[in-house]
């Protein structure tokens, strides 16, 4: 009896321990971002001798020693707080900060001891680093990354102590050059490409941890969610939905089950039962629910729902809860009117209804986007909402955004056309094919996919911008190795949804008087100046009003015409410089030498140079309400003709002089955005 009650208490002891067989606990998910972290610099690959990785400190002194540095944070930002560099948004102190690149960057931060216990699977996530280098546990290389573009995950548990854990990221060199004038074919580093310089941005090229960083704690075991893919479609006609819910899970976790709840914005249960966690493997179909359709900006309201999934391993624990938020729409392409039988499709048909698409494209809000908040995006994003946008396509120059931005698209009814990130580089244009570089850019395109297909908003996936066939004949075609590879992802990951090779597509690169009526202008990209009527001498906005009166594009995924900041803005960040002369003699206005038409406008104005300042801006900004406006109205006024326009660009990242965009680097739209809201907001057979 004496025996037997000793080893009653021992089980006791083991199970109260959690040593029991079936003991289990809920998998713990821990915010980085949380923790104090420094920000050390070295001259290139100094750190090896002059840096103890395991205690922080150095033995001689780094160029940058211990800084305070916000994650998700940038080097650049850091440096600033610090007072160690000049804000780079004034005049041309972007070319003071260019040794940053030159360095290799250490961000470290100790890990919490009450944050992992014994005899538990540690996992280090990073959703965001920009963007190659090598990660350090107590000392230790626990992995490697080389790729802005996807998140990564490090299992660092055979690198810990049972206290006193430090984690260091070193960020190596970045690539030497990726900007806007180079060969595309060659492309073969994976950092957005548009801070190396482009013609709306000087070369400022962010380094650091531009996204969240999550430990994750689990038991060995490892029950747990790899991967959640939902899809969302409504019926064309009516209200009824349908949702398919499929996982990617770990063994363990097919031994429990997955409760599944869709709520409405009131907390009405629309799905709630548990299921066997297997079952979800092969995917789970809810056919007809009752639901609201989503419908884009002006067409009708954009109702949510919550979807929880919460996995329960084998003992009955709840392991983790997974939750996304969906929305019910239908989509379809149809001809446009008039257009020739072989023609790509694009007329958009949303729920049953034709809609023209009037769209922004959007560029990154700042060139160190990893210091951004969500109030940034949801200002920036209401703003064209309350223009009458309906669309932003996220251009192939960037990179994967915040989930605030689409999630706020979601609330906004801003629908996505979202570029892979591959872009036009000017010398050649061609995509890459070779096998190497296709199967890095599919592990792109499969994150992208898998990230974002459960957001409502997202209606088009595009290969990028302004990708042509060698000596840049026509725009590239799905036959394309690597835009192929794309097209296969996208067709497996999220069928509902359309892919387009690049934009633009189709047969005619850009629609001009040299092919108007030719019934090759499908979806073009241009002009990106006032297109005049030059032949006749006519600078009028009854010239500009006849080339788009004669454009025949079926679709026009960007144009723009220049437009210079508003006065104050301009002499807010000209710091040392003239504000004035507004041309290329001046070094502050030469940054952006494509969009500043002194010259143009000399001739709009009888041969006359402005005097002063404020009367450039108000030329320029004049000129800009006449082409985007004329643009808007007359293609606008063709649908089922053309289906959409979407304007180039929306708002700077940068306090540039003069840009296509229609709002300025404070937020501030020029008078060009006013006036296009009138037109947003009318309807077609009202203009």
């Amino acid at each position: 009896m004496k025996r037997n009650l000793i080893i009653a208490c021992v089980l006791l002891l083991m199970n109260l321990s959690g040593y029991a067989q079936n003991s289990s606990t809920p998998n713990k998910f821990f915010d980085m971002g949380e923790l104090e972290w420094r920000l050390w610099g070295y001259t290139p690959e100094v750190w090896r001798l002059n840096f103890d990785l395991k205690n922080h400190k150095q033995n001689s002194a780094a160029d940058v020693a211990g800084i305070a540095v916000k994650v998700p944070g940038s080097v650049q930002k850091a440096l600033l707080d610090a007072g160690i560099i000049e804000n780079w948004n004034y005049g041309r102190n972007y070319k003071s900060i260019e040794w940053i690149e030159h360095r290799h960057w250490l961000f470290t931060t100790t890990i919490p001891d009450e944050w992992i216990q014994k005899k538990e699977k540690v996992n280090i996530k990073f959703n965001g680093l920009d963007d190659n280098g090598f990660i350090y546990v107590n000392g230790n290389l626990a992995g490697e990354f080389n790729n802005a573009f996807i998140p990564y995950t490090f299992d660092i548990s055979k690198f810990l102590n049972d206290s006193d854990n430090t984690l260091t990221v070193v960020f190596n060199l970045p690539p030497r050059y990726l900007g806007q004038i180079g060969f595309t074919s060659k492309i073969k580093e994976w950092k957005p490409r548009f801070y190396y310089g482009w013609d709306w941005i000087p070369r400022i090229v962010q380094i650091g941890i531009w996204d969240n960083v999550t430990l994750e704690v689990l038991d060995k075991e490892e029950v747990k969610i790899n991967n959640l893919n939902v899809l969302a479609s409504a019926n064309r006609h009516k209200d009824i939905g349908a949702l398919t819910i499929s996982t990617d899970l770990s063994l363990a976790a097919k031994k429990g089950e997955v409760k599944i709840e869709l709520t409405d914005a009131n907390g009405k249960y629309l799905i709630n039962e548990t299921l066997p966690a297997a079952e979800l493997a092969d995917g789970k179909v809810y056919n007809n629910l009752k639901v609201e359709r989503w419908y884009p900006n002006g067409e009708g309201k954009q109702p949510l729902y919550a979807l929880s999934c919460t996995l329960i391993d084998e003992n009955g624990t709840v392991k983790e809860t997974l939750k996304r938020r969906v929305g019910f729409k239908s989509v379809c392409w149809e001809s446009n009117k008039n257009a020739p039988k072989e023609a790509d499709k694009w007329i958009c048909v949303v729920n049953d209804k034709p809609i023209f698409l009037q769209g922004i494209n959007w560029t990154p809000i700042r060139p160190n986007f990893a210091d951004l908040t969500k109030e940034d995006y949801k200002n920036l994003l209401q703003a064209y909402k309350e223009m009458g946008f309906n669309v932003i396509r996220i251009w192939g120059g960037g990179f994967p955004e915040k989930d605030w931005l689409y999630d706020t698209c979601d609330e906004l009814g801003l629908m996505i056309h979202q570029d892979f990130p591959l872009s036009s580089s000017g010398v050649d244009n061609y995509p890459p094919e070779d096998p190497v570089t296709i199967e890095q850019m599919s592990h792109i395109v499969r994150h992208y996919v898998q990230r974002n297909k459960h957001h409502v908003a997202i209606f088009t996936w595009c290969g990028g911008n302004e990708l042509y066939l060698r000596g840049d004949t026509e725009p590239i075609k799905i036959d394309h190795p690597m835009i192929r590879r794309m097209y296969d992802i996208v067709s497996s990951e999220d069928p509902n949804t359309r892919f387009v090779p690049a934009s633009p597509s189709g047969i005619n690169i850009t629609a001009g008087w040299q092919n108007f009526g030719s019934g090759k202008n499908w979806d073009t990209h241009g002009p990106w100046a006032i297109p005049y009527d030059t032949p006749n001498n006519d600078y009028s906005i009854k010239g500009i009003d006849k080339y788009w009166a004669a454009n025949d594009a079926l679709f026009i995924s960007e144009m723009g015409a220049p437009g210079a900041t508003p006065t104050a803005t301009i002499l807010k960040y000209k710091g040392d410089y003239e504000a004035f002369p507004a041309n290329t003699s001046n070094p502050f206005w030469n940054q952006y030498p494509w969009w500043i038409q002194w010259d143009q406008y000399k001739i709009e104005h009888n041969g006359q140079d402005p005097e002063l300042l404020e009367e450039f801006v108000q030329w320029s900004q004049q000129s800009q309400v006449n082409g985007l406006t004329s643009a808007l109205r007359q293609m606008k006024k063709k649908f089922p003709q053309c289906g959409g326009l979407y304007l180039w660009m929306g708002h700077d990242c940068v306090p540039a002089t003069a840009n296509t965009s229609i709002i300025d680097f404070d937020g501030n739209w020029k008078p060009a955005a006013y006036e296009l809201q009138k037109i947003l907001k009318t309807k077609v057979e009202d203009l």
